[in-house]
């Protein structure tokens, strides 16, 4: 009898020491839910064909050009950039060589670059293409300061833009 004792206590120990185990493995996981398929396999129904999807058109290409660090307000740059959005190019380049705005000119010089990236890269004809997209973003700030009266300084910041434009060929 002396025999089983010592039997018992470790068959225990072993005991405990799996259930712990099994909590600490399964603690972590939920148990997932039948899927509708194995649902019906189990019913004995057969699920229908599904059918093939329709063949879409390829994606339009879309042409690219960006200028970073513009030493221009983004503010300023959305200004131009909301007039040209979505016009033919060649309506976007006679508008913006008017302009009087300073912004006019490096966005114009964007779209004839991204107009040289469709000729040169993807041979496509430059005045068949429309703004598609064009974005500013903040760039770096650039802080100084001004000496002001009585040994102060107040701070000078002079904000940049990242500029970003996308060409894509008229729809017909």
């Amino acid at each position: 009898m002396a025999d089983d004792k010592p039997d018992k206590k470790s068959s225990k120990k072993v005991a405990k020491k799996a259930t712990k185990a099994s909590v600490k493995k399964d603690s972590g996981k939920k148990a997932a839910p039948k899927s509708t398929a194995t649902k019906k396999a189990a019913k004995g129904k057969k699920e229908p064909a599904k059918k093939a999807a329709p063949k879409a058109k390829p994606a339009p290409i879309v042409v690219r050009a960006s200028a970073r660090y513009v030493r221009i307000a983004p503010r300023k740059v959305r200004l131009i950039a909301d007039q040209v959005r979505g016009m033919q190019i060649e309506k976007a380049r006679a508008l913006l060589q008017f302009s009087p705005r300073g912004a006019a000119e490096d966005i114009h010089k964007l779209i004839n670059s991204a107009a040289s990236n469709a000729e040169n890269n993807h041979n496509l004809i430059a005045d068949e293409m429309r703004v598609a997209e064009i974005t500013v973003d903040e760039g770096p700030t650039l802080k100084r300061f001004r000496p002001r009266a009585l040994g102060r300084a107040t701070p000078i910041h002079k904000r940049t833009s990242h500029i970003a434009v996308a060409l894509s060929p008229e729809e017909d």
